[in-house]
């Protein structure tokens, strides 16, 4: 049985089946939860560094608005269930209500974005895809810091710098990585028509 899927990666790249969508979702939930486990502790912020954003700008890329909303979506659900999914194999809904639950959420949000303005085409070329992408990571950052400064009780200040600041440069490598490898892949696959 096939599926509509819109204009995004995966449908140049998979079968048009319920199946390969299906694999598709849960393989992106899965490997978040993989990036999740690339941990670097800073000793005066409750965040850590990881690798999930990345992936997350990714999921919403390759699978698009819905796709993209669903695998991050499964992988808060598999966290939120215990599974040892979130950064440092943590898992529980103590996590996602805790001081990290709001980017967790946020990745929903930002997979949903990144992948509407690849549904348009936007992943597609550097110019467009890396503020595409930019976009995404400050959706992550929006939910991420609003809730760290809610959850601590935290002054808008202290928030921004122990939930923003030590992530930007890092951040801004994960963004111009998945800029330049989403539109070299629709090259390589001839779909940048």
């Amino acid at each position: 049985m096939t599926t509509y899927n819109p204009p995004v990666l995966a449908t140049r790249i998979l079968p048009n089946t319920r199946a390969a969508t299906v694999v598709a979702v849960i393989g992106f939930a899965l490997l978040t939860a993989l990036a999740a486990q690339y941990v670097i502790p800073l000793p005066f912020t409750p965040v850590p560094i990881t690798g999930q954003t990345l992936v997350v700008l990714l999921a919403g890329g390759v699978l698009g608005s819905r796709r993209g909303a669903a695998s991050m979506t499964l992988y808060l659900a598999m966290g939120a269930v215990g599974l040892p999914f979130f950064a440092q194999a943590s898992g529980g809904w103590e996590v996602v209500t805790g001081a990290t639950g709001g980017y967790i959420v946020g990745f929903i949000a930002a997979a949903w974005f990144v992948g509407f303005l690849a549904e348009r085409r936007q992943d597609r070329a550097i110019a467009t895809s890396i503020p595409a992408f930019l976009t995404g990571n400050a959706i992550i950052y929006l939910f991420g810091v609003t809730w760290l400064s809610y959850s601590l009780n935290m002054s808008a200040a202290d928030a921004l710098a122990a939930g923003l600041a030590p992530f930007v440069i890092g951040d801004a490598f994960k963004v111009a990585l998945a800029g330049l490898a989403l539109p070299a892949t629709w090259k390589l696959f001839s779909g940048n028509k």
